[in-house]
């Protein structure tokens, strides 16, 4: 059972809780994307476990007319067995999902992954997705990564959705751009080219205030579509407030694998780990 202290961050432990916090937060005209916690598998049966519940949670989704969808990670569906692994499993998901008319996203971790993520999701978005709309696929790539700026543009006619984000990894120098100033202006750069060269599908997944409006400014300039994407718990007061004028979606973790991310959670935001430490004191 996850205690109440974790209960902002992570949806619950059974998907039908998760569904029920999807439910509340639909009602706020926010969407979610649903995601069974859960990386770095490097055997089998726990990779086709999630991938099951995957497909169940697809088709519970569907039959429930809610306004979700779904998150995975390469490494929990085997990437770290083998890219061929990676490559079948996310295909029965995604072919579950789109039979279900359910968006799948691949979220992206550290850079060594990088290229066996892209080449999946351009693989299979250009096989399910349709030319000229979002598709059923998305795809997350993070604004410190120096290859990042050749990546989108590698992206920008694929018929699929791609998400931006900071990073956060500890990626070596070699590969990733140093200082929060440096990858501010990237991330920028990054929307810029993707707001003027993409036909839409950008999804800003970022609770900085500077860099929801600087997107905001770049969909007023080129009438590019976007939405905005940002965790359960983390200024979900904002998500609900900007869900009045833009397409929000929030980030719905579940799963008995809980700990390990609340942890990150609650740590990584000075706001955050005041609520933390507030919970455990009572104060």
């Amino acid at each position: 059972m996850i205690p109440p202290i974790a209960n902002r961050f992570v949806a619950g432990e059974s998907p039908a809780v998760a569904l029920d916090h999807v439910r509340q937060i639909n009602q706020r005209n926010v969407g979610a994307i649903v995601n069974l916690l859960g990386e770095h598998y490097e055997e089998r049966p726990p990779v086709r476990s999630d991938a099951a519940e995957y497909r169940a949670i697809a088709g519970d989704i569907a039959g429930s007319n809610l306004d979700a969808c779904l998150s995975v990670k390469p490494s929990q569906l085997g990437l770290d067995i083998g890219e061929d692994v990676f490559r079948e499993v996310l295909e029965d998901i995604v072919e579950t999902a789109v039979d279900r008319d359910v968006f799948v996203w691949i979220d992206m971790e550290d850079h060594t992954t990088t290229d066996a993520t892209l080449d999946a999701f351009e693989d299979l978005a250009r096989e399910y997705g349709t030319d000229g709309s979002d598709g059923r696929l998305g795809v997350c790539v993070q604004a410190n990564l120096k290859r990042t700026r050749d990546d989108i543009e590698r992206l920008a006619d694929v018929p699929g959705k791609v998400r931006f984000v900071k990073g956060a990894y500890d990626e070596p120098a070699d590969v990733a751009y140093d200082g929060s100033d440096r990858v501010n202006r990237e991330y920028e750069a990054l929307l810029e080219y993707a707001f003027e060269q993409f036909d839409g599908g950008i999804a800003v997944g970022s609770h900085d205030p500077a860099m929801i409006d600087h997107a905001i400014d770049c969909h007023d300039e080129y009438g590019t579509d976007f939405e905005i994407q940002m965790l359960m718990g983390v200024r979900e007061d904002a998500q609900y407030d900007l869900a009045s004028e833009y397409d929000v979606w929030q980030y719905v973790p579940y799963g008995g694998r809980w700990k390990s991310y609340f942890y990150r959670r609650a740590t990584e935001r000075k706001e955050n780990l005041r609520f933390a430490l507030r919970a455990i004191f009572g104060r």
